[in-house]
């Protein structure tokens, strides 16, 4: 794995601290896993209720599957600890 910066985990730990965030990004991270992310691009971009902004900056975030495991696995290190 490569080596984290401060703004990577100060970014982490943002995510770990709002219960929706924590939830949407761990619910990518398993669709990344299984092979479910092209279902919910096409889904994202096919809806009329997300702005383009919203949608490019969730499929940029939902092809980044470094970043969406490290996300995963930064939430299960940090729930055993509290």
């Amino acid at each position: 794995m490569h080596e984290m910066s401060l703004h990577d985990l100060e970014s982490l730990e943002e995510i770990t601290q709002n219960a929706e965030t924590r939830r949407i990004f761990l619910r990518m991270a398993a669709m990344q896993r299984t092979g479910r992310m092209g279902n919910f691009l096409t889904q994202l971009a096919d809806d009329p209720d997300v702005d383009d902004d919203t949608k490019g900056s969730l499929t940029e975030l939902a092809q980044d599957t470094g970043f969406l495991l490290a996300v995963e696995d930064y939430c299960a290190k940090t729930n055993r600890l509290h």
